[in-house]
């Protein structure tokens, strides 16, 4: 009888059946040890999806000036409006804007100038500080002077003489805070780029005769990725702070584009009278977005850094 009776299934191989830990896995799975740097990226792209969607969920559009009435101005939290058509669930500020719908919208301008002004600073200082180190010689020596000096003057002082001479406006606060922090990455990128520039591939590639643009920008810029993810996350921060600052002190962005910094400008004179509301509520909103995206830099810090690796 030639036939098999009872065959058993087919074995199954381990190394197949193993998930593969590829680095994104990797990264992931150590990102995730963090509670605190989850919830912080939980709160950030809330915060996100809130500015994106402010026109649509928002109570109220604060630009609009003939929804405003400034019989509302200055109501308390819970408050409804004269005609009792809206309530206000964090008050009003002087000129009867809602501050929930302010905040939402304040959130747009902040997270952008932030964000945008990070990203501009961050191609501008990585593109000096991947040449300084390739280039080496009165290069290198040129670009860290200027570069030294760049960051031996403060932040806030640099930008208030550069809005002073600029004016009010959203793209010359963007400009005031790329020449401010571009400094930053191209000192990182540098210290990382040196210890690259000393490999083999970089030797080789040399060798096959590249264009130095491809040298820098597809080989020796790929490995200095994780050190600028994790200063690039902290700026961001940094840029919202300073633009929420400069705004407080009246050369930020304009009054018809209130971003945080100018709600809690508005309410800064009322703190005294009992009027907490305009500036807390802002105040609130600007301290979780700092907080909850410096946890996230923390934590990518740690994993992107070998040596704090366990």
């Amino acid at each position: 009888m030639s036939a098999v009776i009872g065959q058993g299934a087919p074995a199954k191989d381990p190394v197949k059946d193993a998930k593969v830990e590829t680095p994104f896995r990797r990264f992931v799975s150590e990102f995730a040890e963090s509670k605190l740097a989850v919830g912080g990226l939980i709160v950030i792209t809330a915060i996100i999806l809130v500015a994106i969607l402010a026109p649509f969920i928002s109570p109220q559009d604060p630009y609009d000036l003939a929804v405003l009435d400034i019989m509302d101005g200055r109501l308390e939290p819970g408050s409804q409006s004269g005609d009792g058509s809206t309530t206000y669930w964090l008050g009003t500020d002087d000129q009867g804007r809602d501050m929930l719908s302010g905040i939402m919208y304040g959130l747009r301008i902040s997270l952008t100038v932030g964000a945008g002004s990070a990203f501009i600073a961050c191609m501008v200082g990585a593109s000096l500080g991947l040449a300084a180190a390739y280039a080496g010689g009165k290069t290198d020596s040129l670009i860290m002077r200027i570069v030294d000096l760049q960051l031996s003057f403060p932040s806030i002082l640099v930008a208030l003489m550069i809005l002073a001479f600029l004016g009010k406006s959203v793209t010359n606060v963007v400009i005031a805070i790329v020449v401010v922090e571009w400094a930053y990455y191209a000192r990182t990128v540098r210290g990382t780029a040196l210890v690259e520039r000393r490999r083999e591939y970089i030797e080789a590639a040399e060798c096959l005769a590249l264009p130095k643009y491809r040298i820098l920008f597809r080989h020796l810029l790929p490995n200095c990725l994780p050190p600028l993810i994790v200063i690039g996350t902290m700026q961001v921060a940094r840029a919202i702070a300073l633009e929420a600052t400069l705004s407080f002190l009246g050369l930020g962005v304009p009054i018809t584009e209130p971003s945080l910094g100018l709600l809690i400008a508005n309410g800064y004179e009322y703190m005294l009278s009992g009027k907490y509301w305009i500036s807390f509520y802002p105040g609130i909103a600007l301290l979780v977005t700092i907080v909850a995206i410096n946890l996230v830099g923390d934590q990518l810090r740690d994993v992107l850094n070998p040596r704090l690796q366990k």
